[in-house]
Protein backbone atom coordinates (compact mmCIF):
# COMPACT_ATOMS: atom_id res chain seq x y z
CA UNK A 1 0.00 0.00 0.00
CA UNK A 2 1.20 3.42 -1.16
CA UNK A 3 2.59 5.83 1.60
CA UNK A 4 0.38 8.52 2.54
CA UNK A 5 1.71 11.82 4.01
CA UNK A 6 -0.55 14.14 5.43
CA UNK A 7 -0.36 17.71 5.86
CA UNK A 8 -0.01 19.99 9.23
CA UNK A 9 -2.35 21.19 10.44
CA UNK A 10 -2.87 25.12 9.86
CA UNK A 11 -5.99 25.19 12.34
CA UNK A 12 -6.89 22.80 15.37
CA UNK A 13 -10.02 24.54 16.33
CA UNK A 14 -11.27 23.89 13.10
CA UNK A 15 -9.98 20.05 13.25
CA UNK A 16 -11.20 19.49 16.51
CA UNK A 17 -14.52 20.95 15.55
CA UNK A 18 -14.20 18.01 12.27
CA UNK A 19 -12.93 15.33 14.83
CA UNK A 20 -16.55 16.06 17.00
CA UNK A 21 -18.53 16.72 15.28
CA UNK A 22 -17.80 13.89 12.25
CA UNK A 23 -15.84 11.68 14.29
CA UNK A 24 -16.38 8.72 16.12
CA UNK A 25 -18.61 8.97 19.37
CA UNK A 26 -20.03 11.97 18.03
CA UNK A 27 -23.50 13.35 16.49
CA UNK A 28 -22.67 11.84 13.13
CA UNK A 29 -20.78 8.54 13.78
CA UNK A 30 -21.75 7.34 9.89
CA UNK A 31 -19.55 10.19 8.41
CA UNK A 32 -15.92 8.64 7.92
CA UNK A 33 -17.14 5.77 5.95
CA UNK A 34 -15.75 2.17 5.58
CA UNK A 35 -16.71 1.35 8.97
CA UNK A 36 -20.69 1.59 8.08
CA UNK A 37 -19.62 -0.65 5.04
CA UNK A 38 -20.65 -4.06 4.66
CA UNK A 39 -18.55 -6.51 3.06
CA UNK A 40 -20.88 -9.11 2.25
CA UNK A 41 -22.54 -6.74 0.51
CA UNK A 42 -19.95 -6.87 -2.02
CA UNK A 43 -20.52 -10.84 -2.43
CA UNK A 44 -16.86 -12.37 -3.11
CA UNK A 45 -15.82 -15.62 -1.35
CA UNK A 46 -13.18 -14.96 1.09
CA UNK A 47 -10.45 -17.98 1.68
CA UNK A 48 -11.17 -19.92 4.75
CA UNK A 49 -7.39 -19.08 5.96
CA UNK A 50 -7.99 -15.23 5.74
CA UNK A 51 -11.48 -15.45 7.25
CA UNK A 52 -9.34 -17.48 10.09
CA UNK A 53 -7.29 -14.90 10.85
CA UNK A 54 -9.49 -11.88 10.82
CA UNK A 55 -11.92 -14.06 13.49
CA UNK A 56 -8.57 -14.54 15.59
CA UNK A 57 -7.98 -10.47 15.07
CA UNK A 58 -11.58 -10.05 16.44
CA UNK A 59 -11.14 -12.36 19.52
CA UNK A 60 -7.53 -10.54 20.29
CA UNK A 61 -8.40 -7.42 19.96
CA UNK A 62 -7.93 -6.29 23.78
CA UNK A 63 -4.02 -7.04 22.81
CA UNK A 64 -3.89 -4.20 19.67
CA UNK A 65 -0.30 -5.77 18.64
CA UNK A 66 -1.86 -9.08 18.60
CA UNK A 67 -4.95 -7.96 16.35
CA UNK A 68 -2.88 -6.26 14.27
CA UNK A 69 -0.73 -8.89 13.44
CA UNK A 70 -3.71 -11.10 12.47
CA UNK A 71 -5.82 -8.21 10.31
CA UNK A 72 -1.89 -7.72 8.31
CA UNK A 73 -1.64 -11.71 8.15
CA UNK A 74 -5.47 -11.90 6.63
CA UNK A 75 -4.55 -8.87 4.41
CA UNK A 76 -1.11 -10.93 2.65
CA UNK A 77 -3.56 -13.84 2.67
CA UNK A 78 -6.54 -11.92 0.47
CA UNK A 79 -4.68 -8.45 -0.43
CA UNK A 80 -7.50 -7.45 -2.60
CA UNK A 81 -10.41 -8.51 -0.98
CA UNK A 82 -12.79 -6.07 0.84
CA UNK A 83 -13.07 -7.33 4.32
CA UNK A 84 -9.27 -7.93 5.04
CA UNK A 85 -9.33 -4.09 3.84
CA UNK A 86 -11.88 -2.87 5.99
CA UNK A 87 -11.13 -4.80 8.86
CA UNK A 88 -7.66 -3.24 8.80
CA UNK A 89 -9.22 0.12 8.30
CA UNK A 90 -11.73 0.00 11.05
CA UNK A 91 -8.88 -0.93 13.56
CA UNK A 92 -6.95 1.87 12.87
CA UNK A 93 -9.85 4.00 12.39
CA UNK A 94 -10.48 2.95 16.02
CA UNK A 95 -7.43 3.02 17.12
CA UNK A 96 -6.69 6.71 16.15
CA UNK A 97 -4.15 5.79 13.77
CA UNK A 98 -5.24 8.08 11.34
CA UNK A 99 -2.89 8.30 9.02
CA UNK A 100 -2.26 4.23 8.10
CA UNK A 101 -6.35 4.25 8.05
CA UNK A 102 -5.90 6.80 5.64
CA UNK A 103 -3.82 4.54 3.56
CA UNK A 104 -6.26 1.63 3.80
CA UNK A 105 -8.84 3.72 2.60
CA UNK A 106 -6.72 4.97 -0.50
CA UNK A 107 -6.37 1.27 -1.25
CA UNK A 108 -10.28 0.78 -1.07
CA UNK A 109 -10.32 3.09 -3.07
CA UNK A 110 -7.78 2.12 -5.70
CA UNK A 111 -9.67 -1.39 -5.77
CA UNK A 112 -13.51 0.24 -5.80
CA UNK A 113 -12.01 2.09 -9.06
CA UNK A 114 -10.63 -1.57 -10.90
CA UNK A 115 -14.39 -3.31 -9.78
CA UNK A 116 -16.46 -0.52 -11.32
CA UNK A 117 -13.78 -0.14 -14.37
CA UNK A 118 -13.00 3.25 -13.31
CA UNK A 119 -9.94 5.55 -13.92
CA UNK A 120 -7.55 4.89 -10.69
CA UNK A 121 -7.09 8.76 -10.58
CA UNK A 122 -10.23 9.87 -8.78
CA UNK A 123 -10.23 13.10 -10.07
CA UNK A 124 -10.75 11.88 -13.55
CA UNK A 125 -13.98 9.66 -12.41
CA UNK A 126 -17.58 11.43 -13.68
CA UNK A 127 -21.05 10.69 -12.31
CA UNK A 128 -21.74 8.91 -15.94
CA UNK A 129 -18.93 6.33 -15.53
CA UNK A 130 -20.92 4.04 -13.07
CA UNK A 131 -24.11 3.38 -11.86
CA UNK A 132 -23.50 5.77 -8.54
CA UNK A 133 -27.35 7.11 -8.27
CA UNK A 134 -27.93 3.21 -8.34
CA UNK A 135 -26.55 2.78 -4.34
CA UNK A 136 -25.76 -1.14 -5.72
CA UNK A 137 -23.18 -2.24 -4.12
CA UNK A 138 -19.70 -1.58 -6.01
CA UNK A 139 -20.68 2.15 -7.09
CA UNK A 140 -21.55 2.98 -2.76
CA UNK A 141 -18.23 0.89 -1.90
CA UNK A 142 -16.26 3.74 -4.52
CA UNK A 143 -18.74 5.94 -2.94
CA UNK A 144 -18.12 5.20 0.64
CA UNK A 145 -13.67 4.68 0.15
CA UNK A 146 -13.92 8.71 -1.30
CA UNK A 147 -15.94 9.97 1.14
CA UNK A 148 -13.98 7.92 4.02
CA UNK A 149 -10.51 9.12 2.61
CA UNK A 150 -12.02 12.61 2.60
CA UNK A 151 -12.84 12.71 5.97
CA UNK A 152 -9.65 11.74 6.85
CA UNK A 153 -7.53 14.24 4.66
CA UNK A 154 -9.55 16.83 6.80
CA UNK A 155 -8.84 14.98 9.91
CA UNK A 156 -5.02 14.80 9.31
CA UNK A 157 -4.90 18.70 8.46
CA UNK A 158 -5.25 18.37 4.88
CA UNK A 159 -8.10 20.76 4.38
CA UNK A 160 -7.40 21.62 0.47
CA UNK A 161 -6.80 17.66 -0.37
CA UNK A 162 -10.07 17.15 1.76
CA UNK A 163 -12.62 19.87 0.21
CA UNK A 164 -11.18 18.77 -3.30
CA UNK A 165 -12.19 14.97 -2.36
CA UNK A 166 -15.43 16.39 -1.12
CA UNK A 167 -16.64 18.58 -4.48
CA UNK A 168 -15.70 15.05 -6.19
CA UNK A 169 -18.02 13.22 -3.61
CA UNK A 170 -20.70 15.96 -4.13
CA UNK A 171 -20.33 15.33 -7.76
CA UNK A 172 -20.77 11.38 -7.53
CA UNK A 173 -23.24 11.40 -5.50
CA UNK A 174 -25.76 14.65 -5.58
CA UNK A 175 -28.72 12.31 -3.96
CA UNK A 176 -25.87 12.41 -1.30
CA UNK A 177 -27.08 8.91 -0.58
CA UNK A 178 -23.45 8.83 1.36
CA UNK A 179 -24.05 11.82 3.52
CA UNK A 180 -20.97 13.82 2.37
CA UNK A 181 -23.23 16.75 3.10
CA UNK A 182 -22.65 16.66 7.08
CA UNK A 183 -19.16 17.05 6.07
CA UNK A 184 -20.19 19.73 3.83
CA UNK A 185 -21.84 20.96 6.42
CA UNK A 186 -19.07 20.77 8.70
CA UNK A 187 -16.24 22.39 6.20
CA UNK A 188 -18.46 25.21 5.34
CA UNK A 189 -19.09 26.66 9.15
CA UNK A 190 -15.05 26.40 9.54
CA UNK A 191 -14.21 29.69 11.07
CA UNK A 192 -17.31 30.98 11.44
CA UNK A 193 -18.24 29.74 14.70
CA UNK A 194 -15.43 28.22 16.89
CA UNK A 195 -15.31 29.81 19.91
CA UNK A 196 -18.56 27.23 20.60
CA UNK A 197 -16.18 24.36 20.48
CA UNK A 198 -13.45 25.98 22.40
Amino acid sequence: MPAVAAAPASDPQSLRRISRVAGPGGPTTDVPGLEGMDPLQLGSVLAPEAAHALEQASRAYPDHGAAERYLLHACELAPDHVSTLIGLYRFYFYSNRLDRALTVGLRCLEIAARANRLPLDWRLVRPQFAAFDTYLGLPRFYLFSLKACCYLRLRLGDLAGGVVMLDKLTDLDPKDRVQGSVLRDVVDRLGRDDEEYS
